[in-house]
C-alpha cells in the first residue's frame, strides 16, 4: 500500500513537472488553443524551417505591427492624444490667445467631443502646436515623462503597462527565429520611440510614424533640428506602404493590424510572392477591455474585416483567443 501511495504521488509530481515544463516551453501561453494560434505557429515554422517549400532566410524574415489598438490600447482616445492635451494646457498660460479659438479651448477645458469635433485637421494643428520649437530629443524625453507618472482613467495603471501580453509574446516568438520586427504606426514617430524598447524590445530606429517637419540650424557651433508645427508625413491608410517602402526597403512577410487604418499595410504585406501572414486584432471583449469595430470613432474595423475572409487574413478574437490580456493581469 505504501509503496503504491509512493508511486502514485512520484506519478503525481511527474505530472506536474512535465505541466510546468510544457508551460515554460510554450511560446504563446497567453492564447488559447485555437485556428488563429495555429495559423501563427504553423507559419512561423513554415518560414524558419531549413528545407521547407516556404522557407525564408533570416533577412527577408520582416514583420510589422500596428501599435494603437494592435500592441497596446487605444480607447476611449489614443494614448498620444492625452499626452497633447496635457502639453496644450501646459502651454496655455504663455499663449494668452490660444482660447480665443474654439479648438484650443476645447483642448485646455478638456473637453474631449470639442477636440474631436475639430476633425483630423483639428487634431494635427493641436500635435503641432504641442510640439512645436523643440528638437526630437527634447520631445522624446517630454514624451518619456509624462508616459512616467501618466495613468489610464479606467485601470489606473501606466500606459505602457496597457500593453498586451499576447502580442509581446508573439514579438518574442518571431524575434527568438530571427524575425526583425517594425512598429508602423499612425502616431507620432518620436513619441512611440520615447516607450517603443522599453515596451515592447523594438528599439527606436525600427519605429515608423507619422511626423512634423524638421528645421535644421546651428547654435553654438552645433547642429540643431527643431520641430515645426507642419506635417512631414502622415503614416496611416495608404501612407503606412509608402513609410514601410521608404524607410524600412523591403516588403514584409508578416503584418498586424486591428483597424481600417492598417488596410493598405495588410494588402501590401500579403500580396508579394511567398508565404505571407496577415492577422487583425478584433476588440470584441467588452469585459476585459473594449468592444468596438465598424461604428467606432477610434480604430474602426469595417472594410478589413469584411475582406479578412477572402483575403485569408485570420481575425484575432481577444475575448475567444487571449487567456489573459495585459501583463499584470
Amino acid at each position: 500500500m505504501i509503496l503504491h501511495r509512493r508511486s502514485l504521488a512520484l506519478a503525481a509530481l511527474a505530472a506536474a513537472l512535465g505541466a510546468t515544463a510544457a508551460a515554460q516551453t510554450d511560446p504563446l501561453p497567453s492564447w488559447r488553443e485555437g485556428p488563429r494560434r495555429r495559423a501563427l505557429l504553423d507559419f512561423v515554422a513554415a518560414v524558419t524551417t531549413q528545407g521547407h517549400a516556404d522557407f525564408v532566410p533570416p533577412a527577408g524574415r520582416i514583420a510589422v505591427f500596428d501599435n494603437d489598438g494592435t500592441l497596446w490600447v487605444e480607447q476611449p482616445a489614443y494614448t498620444q492624444l492625452f499626452f497633447i492635451l496635457d502639453r496644450i494646457r501646459a502651454l496655455a498660460p504663455a499663449n494668452p490667445a490660444w482660447p480665443q479659438e474654439a479648438l484650443l479651448r476645447a483642448a485646455i477645458a478638456g473637453d474631449m467631443p470639442g477636440v474631436m469635433a475639430g476633425g483630423t485637421q483639428g487634431l494635427l494643428r493641436l500635435a503641432g502646436l504641442a510640439q512645436a520649437g523643440i528638437s526630437p530629443e527634447a520631445f522624446q524625453a517630454l514624451a518619456a515623462e509624462w508616459l512616467a507618472t501618466a495613468r489610464d482613467a479606467r485601470w489606473n495603471r501606466p500606459y505602457t503597462a496597457l500593453v498586451y501580453q499576447p502580442m509581446l509574446e508573439v514579438l518574442a516568438l518571431l524575434r527568438a527565429h530571427g524575425f526583425t520586427s517594425f512598429i508602423v504606426s499612425g502616431g507620432g514617430v518620436e513619441f512611440v520611440r520615447a516607450f517603443s524598447e522599453q515596451a515592447y524590445g523594438i528599439p527606436p530606429h525600427r519605429v515608423v510614424g507619422s511626423s512634423f517637419a524638421l528645421m535644421p540650424g546651428e547654435e553654438a557651433g552645433r547642429i540643431t533640428l527643431t520641430r515645426e508645427p507642419r506635417v512631414d508625413f502622415i503614416d496611416d491608410g495608404p501612407g503606412k506602404a509608402v513609410g514601410i517602402a521608404r524607410f524600412i526597403g523591403r516588403r514584409p512577410i508578416a503584418a498586424f493590424g486591428n483597424s481600417d487604418g492598417d488596410w493598405h499595410m495588410l494588402r501590401y504585406t500579403t500580396e508579394g510572392p511567398g508565404r505571407r501572414l496577415g492577422m487583425i486584432v478584433h476588440h470584441d471583449d467588452a469585459a476585459r477591455e473594449y468592444a468596438y469595430d465598424r461604428q467606432s470613432h477610434v480604430g474602426r474595423l469595417a472594410r478589413a474585416l469584411d475582406e479578412a475572409p477572402a483575403r485569408g487574413w485570420p481575425v484575432i478574437s481577444m475575448r475567444d483567443d487571449w487567456a489573459r490580456i495585459f501583463p499584470n493581469d
